[in-house]
């Protein structure tokens, strides 16, 4: 979706539907993910925003300015990329005419795949377009912050506000199971043992439910720490440990596990990892993830971990533990702990 996505949401420069932002205009650029280029002439000092952690570390290291949440304010104009949430979207907009300046560009951009046609039906009944124009299976719209954007911004903002995940987690749209417990890390809780000792970490943590149902289950440990690749699924978890281990020192990682190792040692680790980052499986993703929870591992440390039963994850537990038992197994779940 988003090489094609980021495309539209340039073309309107190089059609010469927008004109170029003048030269050292500041630009905010919402939702940017890597590999994007910029049109010529387009000579903006831009920051970009990221939180997943990958795509940080990509676009920092392509020389962006990049921060992994929206700061600051006055801008001369925001570019938004679309995803698939609804919600999300909708607060990155709320984002752009909150920090950019009266009379700045707002341009917004997605692919139909992911309902940007939708998304501008809605925002249409808000603000009041300048143009759009569609391109490469994807739709690019635009419009001027006015002075008064106070109802737009609460109209979109509402996405912002954090939500409750099982009625006591705090959670937001774009996050993984933002609006529920899923499945998997319920049936992993219920596996998790009663009696734990020692340190602990939590290994695609999300915001924080396995990390709140084992400090809950266990009065042992002594530390835990929780890793995770979205920033904002990290700080929502800050929040929901905060009255759950008010004693226990809490470690909290926005980190790749997949390529930032681990430099710590526990002796217990809890895990549900994600096995695709579009729509399409890929369980590198996973078998990464186990083999970063086994180079984290104490001697005779456990691994508790939840995954699809169709994953190929078993060849890579056995490279990395000594031995690995099932402990349950339902329909579309199998909870796996392996020893190191």
């Amino acid at each position: 979706m988003t090489r094609e996505a980021l495309k539209t949401l340039f073309y309107p420069f190089e059609a010469d539907a927008l004109a170029l932002p003048a030269t050292g205009a500041r630009m905010l650029f919402l939702g940017a993910e890597p590999g994007f280029s910029l049109p010529d002439g387009f000579d903006a000092d831009l920051t970009v925003v990221q939180g997943f952690r990958p795509y940080f570390r990509a676009l920092t290291a392509a020389g962006y300015s990049t921060v992994p949440a929206p700061e600051g304010e006055g801008y001369d104009g925001a570019l938004v990329l679309c995803g698939r949430h609804r919600g999300q979207n909708e607060a990155w907009l709320a984002d752009a005419i909150e920090r950019v300046r009266t009379g700045g560009l707002i341009l917004v951009a997605g692919s139909n795949d992911d309902g940007v046609a939708s998304l501008r039906k809605r925002v249409e009944k808000i603000v009041q377009f300048d143009g759009n124009l569609p391109k490469y299976h994807g739709l690019a719209f635009w419009f001027t912050r006015s002075a008064d954007a106070s109802a737009a911004i609460s109209a979109l903002g509402d996405q912002k506000s954090d939500g409750l995940a099982d009625g006591r987690f705090i959670a937001a749209p774009g996050m993984f199971s933002h609006d529920r417990v899923d499945a998997g890390s319920k049936l992993l809780a219920e596996c998790l043992p009663d009696t734990c000792r020692g340190t602990a970490a939590d290994f695609c943590a999300g915001w924080g439910y396995l990390s709140v149902a084992l400090l809950e289950r266990t009065s042992g440990l002594k530390s835990m720490d929780l890793y995770e690749a979205d920033h904002a699924s990290l700080e929502a978890a800050r929040q929901n440990l905060q009255a759950v281990a008010p004693k226990i020192p809490l470690g909290f990682f926005w980190q790749d596990l997949a390529a930032e190792k681990v430099t710590k040692k526990y002796d217990l680790i809890v895990m549900n990892p994600p096995f695709h980052q579009g729509r399409a499986a890929e369980p590198e993703i996973g078998q990464a993830m186990i083999k970063a929870a086994s180079g984290a591992l104490k001697s005779g440390g456990r691994l508790f971990m939840v995954a699809n039963r169709g994953l190929p994850y078993d060849e890579t537990v056995r490279a990395g533990f000594s031995r690995a038992q099932e402990l349950r197994r339902e329909a579309a779940f199998r909870v796996v702990v392996a020893y190191k």
